[in-house]
């Protein structure tokens, strides 16, 4: 195999990951249910560490798998990003915490938006997966060696990971 040959390949498999990350739906249901989310970012670099990127992630810790997620910076915009990623049947169901970044203010609607402490345990799970995303993604490992090129490989290594870990935590439930 050649270089360039393996590098299309990849490019063409990040290419092919489904946009709704394999998440399990949401279940129609009669009775009123209220549903938990957790949101939060976590920086990683393309090119230079002056480049800074930021994952941003929502994640449903009951079924422990990521609904959404954009990359960008961390700005407002990447929170409304984030906000039309989460499909819509989570977005007017569901409660959201977040920690106290204000770029969620204002974004995620104030009667479902709970701005939580880190140490309340309302945010363990998003926090758990940021974890795990740094130990299983090396090109999210701060002193890295494998750190990504081109910002397209960067989004298509994290999507593949998250599309993999949904299947897995489907499979788990």
């Amino acid at each position: 195999m050649s270089l360039p040959w393996l590098c299309g390949f990849i490019s063409g498999l990040y290419g092919r990951l489904p946009d709704d990350l394999g998440v399990r739906p949401v279940a129609a249901s009669r009775r009123v249910e209220v549903l938990r989310l957790e949101a939060d970012e976590l920086w990683s670099f393309v090119g230079s560490k002056a480049n800074k990127q930021w994952i941003w992630l929502a994640l449903n810790p009951a079924t422990k798998q990521v609904i959404a997620f954009y990359v960008g910076d961390r700005s407002r915009q990447s929170a409304e990003r984030l906000w039309r990623r989460i499909p819509k049947a989570y977005r007017w169901r569901a409660i959201f915490y977040t920690d106290d970044w204000e770029a969620y203010r204002g974004v995620f609607p104030a009667a479902r938006h709970e701005v939580c402490a880190k140490d309340s345990g309302l945010t363990s799970a998003v926090e758990r997966f940021n974890c795990t995303l740094r130990q299983r993604v090396s090109r999210l490992v701060r002193r890295s060696l494998s750190f990504s090129k081109k910002l397209y490989n960067h989004i298509g290594a994290i999507k593949y990971f998250i599309c993999h870990y949904n299947r897995e935590a489907i499979s788990l439930a």
